[in-house]
């Protein structure tokens, strides 16, 4: 009998202190997104700064050459981790539609318009999702909070860049636009295709080759194309920049959204979306002088909730079919 009471109390205490470190999980993870929240916000204007000085393309190589470049030296010689002959197609295309495009792209957009204003067109992403997943995956179905809140998108895009309508006319500034779309568009095919076929693979180690290979690409076409500055001629403000978005748009702010991903709901993480776009428009009226007007106020607000409306009705969807297999199909 003692036996068993003793047993019972070993049991209890490390069944408490699952519980404690699960909490403690929790909350790190819980912080991890906020982190994530505030730091993807702030990186619109870093590249708005460093795209003053250097071309586009290559601030982003720069940046991923570099962020890559440390996740790969990790993985090398201190996990002993290297990619398998299998992983390396996948591993490039991932890397080019993730980073190449997408976020080469947005890069390239913001040098023709405001940072807050391409955090807003880069926030449509998880619509284009809804939207693609239509085709990939053919058993999905719109419901009418689904369209509602893929018509509030586009009509919020619309709403904020009410105010530059004869720029668009009369200026580069669509192309700004258009560069912004196609990054959202690829960031959301990406995103699908890594969820189905890149499952067996590591995030960061993913992540790691993914920029590195993606720097590799985007500082060649940089140089090949002629759109390239000599690295001793970079300017010390483009320097700073590239260091931020390495250290706090890759390594920190990517590492914490797979921490945060790999120990809270996608659904939970997925806020990011709604405050990123908030902390650069405010950033870019406090500190690089774009327009905040009532027009960019509402149509942020306006394609917000539609990207809520869209993500809220496709949960909703995934939690019936999970409960019901009579709707599996």
């Amino acid at each position: 009998m003692r036996t068993w009471r003793i047993l019972r109390v070993i049991i209890n205490r490390r069944e408490s202190s699952r519980k404690k470190r699960r909490r403690a999980n929790r909350r790190k993870a819980m912080w991890a997104v906020a982190l994530v929240c505030i730091l993807w916000g702030t990186t619109w204007m870093a590249s708005k700064i460093g795209v003053q000085h250097i071309p586009a393309l290559q601030l982003s190589g720069l940046r991923h050459l570099i962020g890559g470049g440390l996740y790969v030296a990790y993985f090398t010689f201190v996990r002993k981790m290297f990619p398998q002959r299998h992983q390396w197609w996948r591993l490039l295309w991932m890397s080019v539609l993730m980073f190449v495009l997408s976020n080469g792209l947005s890069v390239l957009s913001v040098v023709y318009m405001p940072s807050g204003l391409g955090s807003v067109v880069g926030a449509i992403a998880p619509i284009w999702v809804i939207i693609f997943s239509f085709f990939i995956f053919k058993h999905i179905r719109f419901k009418k909070q689904t369209i509602a809140g893929i018509l509030l998108g586009f009509t919020g895009v619309v709403i904020t860049f009410s105010d530059y309508f004869e720029h668009v006319m009369y200026t580069d500034f669509s192309y700004g636009i258009l560069f912004g779309m196609i990054s959202s568009m690829t960031w959301a095919v990406a995103t699908l295709l890594t969820v189905k076929q890149a499952k067996d693979l590591d995030p960061y180690f993913s992540l790691g080759w993914q920029m590195f290979i993606s720097g590799i690409i985007l500082n060649t076409y940089s140089y090949a194309s002629g759109n390239f500055v000599s690295l001793f001629s970079i300017p010390t403000d483009a320097w700073l920049s590239i260091a931020y978005l390495v250290v706090i748009g890759s390594v920190i702010a990517f590492g914490a959204y797979i921490y945060a991903l790999k120990r809270l709901p996608a659904t939970l993480v997925s806020i990011h979306a709604y405050i990123n776009p908030i902390v650069a428009i405010l950033l870019g009226d406090l500190l690089m002088n774009e327009k905040l007007t009532p027009f960019v106020i509402v149509g942020t607000i306006t394609t917000l909730l539609g990207v809520y409306l869209v993500n809220n009705s496709f949960r909703r969807k995934i939690r019936l079919r999970k409960s019901s297999p009579a709707i599996a199909d």
